[in-house]
């Protein structure tokens, strides 16, 4: 018997302290909103998160001839940065494949496969690329991939190959082990990249 009566009393105080709970609910503000808050100490702050906004400042250029270069370097990353993407893109799918393959002559047959997949796809666009935008194409590369173009050729077709379009590419002007330095030479590509991902320009 007293332990029904126990149930009972606690059975009670439950559903009155809910009451009192519900009771006691917040009432929406008339004027202002709700936040967030959290208990610090003794004090009860609000916390608000806020849009992120981007704070940049454009070039002071020294010269026409410095900003007739922004003004090249902005179209040429415009033009080049998809195709860095989707080598990124290509190259996480490539390695992971490639990693489950053990048998060497597989993975010659895939390589092949896969460079006839690219050449389809993008060589006529490539060809028309300029000898600056293909310059920056592969900074940018290195950028996506953390590999530089001839690290890259190196692993996927091996050290003969990536010595043979090194020569190649020299005499052309660029340079396959050319790595991305956004802090200084690759400054203005940087800015133009985050103009291009923002979609400013």
């Amino acid at each position: 018997m007293f332990r029904r009566v126990l149930m009972i009393t606690g059975l009670i105080s439950g559903m009155m302290s809910m009451h009192a709970q519900e009771s006691f609910l917040p009432v929406p503000p008339s004027n202002g909103f709700w936040a967030r808050a959290v208990v610090e100490g003794k004090d009860t702050v609000p916390v608000f998160y806020l849009d992120e906004v981007e704070v940049a400042s454009n070039f002071i250029w020294a010269s026409k001839k410095q900003y007739e270069r922004w003004t090249s370097i902005k179209y040429n990353v415009k033009v080049v940065y998809p195709y860095a993407i989707i080598a990124s893109v290509k190259l996480k799918e490539y390695d992971r494949i490639l990693s489950a393959i053990s048998d060497e002559k597989l993975k010659k047959k895939y390589l092949n496969l896969c460079e006839k997949e690219l050449r389809a796809q993008f060589e006529d666009q490539l060809k028309d690329l300029t000898i600056s935008q293909g310059r920056i194409l592969m900074k940018l590369i290195h950028r996506e991939t953390q590999k530089t173009t001839y690290e890259i050729v190196k692993e996927l077709r091996g050290s003969f190959q990536a010595s043979m379009w090194q020569a190649i590419a020299r005499i052309f002007g660029h340079n396959m082990k050319a790595e991305y330095n956004p802090a200084e030479e690759d400054m203005m590509i940087e800015k133009a990249v985050a103009l291009v991902e923002r979609g400013y320009f």
